[in-house]
C-alpha cells in the first residue's frame, strides 16, 4: 500500500469511527425514549432494560454501518478537496481513479465483515433482546419455530398452528383446545386453515369436538367455514414468530426448504433469505457513490454539505430497497430481484459517476 493510500485509509476509518459512534448514539437515544414505556409494562428491572439496549446494539450497528460508510468518505475525501490536498495530487499526475483503490478495497473488507457480524453475532444478540421485550408473554406464550409448529396458551385454551403467514394474517393445520376451569378438555376445534377477518377469526374445512352437557358424551360436527371466538389476534402471533434477523442465512434456507416442501408459501421468508446476502454488499456500492460525490467536488464546502448528501443519498436508498422489499413480498418481482435491485440501481448509478470522474 503506498503512502497516499495509508492516508486516505487513515482519514476514512478516523471519520467511519466518529460517524458510526455518532449515528449509533443518536439511534439509541430515540430507541430508549420509544422502547422505555412498553420495556416498563413488562416490568423489566433497570438492569434487564440496559441489558436489553446492549442486545440490540449489534442489529443497530449492522444496520448503521453502511451509512457510516457513506459519511465517512463523503468527509474524508471532502476535507481533502476543502484542503486543495485532491488538486494537489491531480497536478502532481495522480489519477482520481487511482484514490479510489484503498476505498473500494475497504468497501469489500466492510461488505465481508458485516456479513460474518450479521450472521455470527446479531442472530442471538436479537433473540435476547426480544425476550426481554415480551418478558410477560414469553411466560405464557411458547413457538418452537419461526412461523410454523406455534404453540400458543392463552384464557382457558392451547392452540396449535403449523404454519402462520404474517403478510396475509392466515394460519394453516390450526388446532385449539378449550378448557374449563378444573382443566377438563370441553371442545377441539380443527381446521385446514384460517383467516383474521372483521375482528375474528374465520376457520375453513374444519371439525368440532366436544361433549354434550348431560353425560358427557362425545359429538362430532363438521364444517366448511365458521367464525370462532379465538382470543387471539394477528399481532400476537407476529410477536412469538422468529423474524429475519433471529435467523442465520443457512438456518433460514433451511426453513425456506422445508415450508416449500410442505406446500405453503415462502416468499416473504425468500426475500428476507437473499436479502441477507444483498444488504451487506451496500458498504462497497456506499464507498463508491461516496467517493465519486467528494472527488466531484460537491463538497468542497465542508461537513455540514457532506452530511447533507450523506443523508438524502441514504435517504434514497433506504426507501429504495424498501419498496423493492415490498414487491418482493407482494409477489410482483422475484425474490432474487427484490433484494438485489436497489443495490444494481445503485452500482450503475455508481459506476457512471466513477467512470465520469476525470
Amino acid at each position: 500500500m503506498t503512502i497516499i493510500h495509508r492516508y486516505i485509509a487513515r482519514m476514512f476509518f478516523k471519520f467511519f469511527g466518529i460517524v458510526l459512534i455518532m449515528v449509533i448514539a443518536i439511534y439509541l437515544s430515540i430507541d430508549i425514549f420509544g422502547k422505555m414505556d412498553n420495556l416498563m409494562e413488562v416490568d423489566l428491572q433497570p438492569f434487564e432494560m440496559g441489558l436489553y439496549f446492549v442486545y440490540k446494539l449489534p442489529l443497530i450497528i449492522s444496520q448503521i454501518t453502511p451509512v457510516a460508510v457513506l459519511l465517512g468518505v463523503l468527509v474524508a475525501f471532502g476535507l481533502m478537496s476543502k484542503n486543495n490536498e485532491i488538486i494537489a495530487l491531480k497536478s502532481s499526475g495522480v489519477s482520481l481513479k487511482y484514490l479510489l483503490v484503498p476505498v473500494v478495497g475497504i468497501g469489500l473488507l466492510l461488505s465481508g465483515g458485516l456479513f460474518i457480524f450479521s450472521e455470527a453475532v446479531v442472530p442471538a444478540t436479537i433473540s435476547r433482546a426480544l425476550q426481554l421485550e415480551e418478558k410477560e408473554a414469553g411466560s405464557r406464550q411458547m413457538v418452537s419455530s419461526r412461523q410454523k409448529n406455534i404453540w400458543l396458551r392463552h384464557h382457558r385454551g392451547i392452540t396449535h398452528i403449523q404454519h402462520f403467514h404474517p403478510a396475509e394474517n392466515v394460519i394453516y393445520g390450526v388446532s385449539t383446545m378449550v378448557f374449563d376451569s378444573g382443566f377438563h378438555l370441553t371442545r377441539r376445534i380443527d381446521a385446514k386453515s384460517g383467516q383474521y377477518r372483521d375482528d375474528g377469526w374465520i376457520f375453513y374445512a374444519g371439525m368440532v369436538q366436544g361433549f354434550k352437557s348431560q353425560d358427557r358424551t362425545p359429538e362430532v360436527s363438521f364444517f366448511d367455514e365458521k367464525k370462532v371466538d379465538l382470543s387471539l389476534t394477528p399481532a400476537d402471533l407476529k410477536r412469538v414468530a422468529r423474524t429475519a434477523e433471529e435467523m442465520s442465512f443457512p438456518r433460514l434456507k433451511r426453513y425456506v426448504q422445508k415450508v416449500e416442501r410442505e406446500g405453503y408459501d415462502a416468499t416473504q421468508s425468500k426475500v428476507d433469505l437473499y436479502a441477507k446476502t444483498a444488504f451487506p454488499v451496500i458498504c462497497l456500492i456506499m464507498s463508491l457513490v461516496g467517493s465519486a460525490i467528494a472527488l466531484r467536488g460537491k463538497t468542497r464546502e465542508g461537513m455540514a454539505i457532506s452530511f447533507a448528501y450523506g443523508v438524502v443519498t441514504a435517504f434514497v436508498y433506504w426507501s429504495l430497497y424498501s419498496l423493492c422489499l415490498s414487491l418482493g413480498y407482494g409477489e410482483i418481482l422475484p425474490p432474487w430481484l427484490a433484494a438485489w435491485m436497489a443495490n444494481l440501481i445503485f452500482f450503475c448509478i455508481a459506476a457512471m459517476m466513477v467512470i465520469n470522474l476525470e
